[in-house]
């Protein structure tokens, strides 16, 4: 079994937001978005990294949660590449039944170790792209 903990994240929210994949509507490619939290969110960007997301709201309404890194490994591409993680999990639900998921271990974090930030590439988005949804540890 492959573990570690998530030490960066990005929130994108809502149909509104110009740096979701959400904002151009309802595709075959953002569906799962729309539907119920908890289910992992997976594509591929610049044709050679999968980017893993889980979806965090309530159904039709569409927003989920980047996972930029984890202990020891930062940015998105290397998450997956480290964790075997493809297109096979899009839309699978996150848990031990389905091999992948998050689970609370009881690690104690002070607040003055996580940071907030703008969120990263989306220079695209107006004024999205200076929205402080970018979370990270500092160890």
């Amino acid at each position: 079994m492959i573990s570690a903990m998530i030490t960066e994240v990005e929130a994108y929210v809502g149909p509104q937001d110009l740096a979701s994949h959400a904002s151009k509507g309802r595709t075959p490619r953002t569906e799962v978005m729309f539907g119920k939290s908890g289910y992992w969110y997976v594509y591929l960007i610049y044709g050679v990294h999968y980017c893993l997301n889980i979806v965090t709201e309530e159904k039709d309404y569409p927003a989920a949660i980047l996972i930029r890194g984890v202990e020891d490994i930062s940015g998105p591409g290397r998450v997956t590449k480290y964790f075997n993680i493809d297109k096979g999990f899009n839309a699978m639900l996150a848990s031990k039944k389905t091999g992948l998921w998050i689970e609370d271990r009881g690690a104690v974090i002070k607040p003055t170790q996580i940071k907030r930030g703008k969120r990263i590439g989306v220079d695209y988005a107006g004024k999205w792209k200076d929205k402080l949804w970018r979370f990270y540890m500092i160890v």
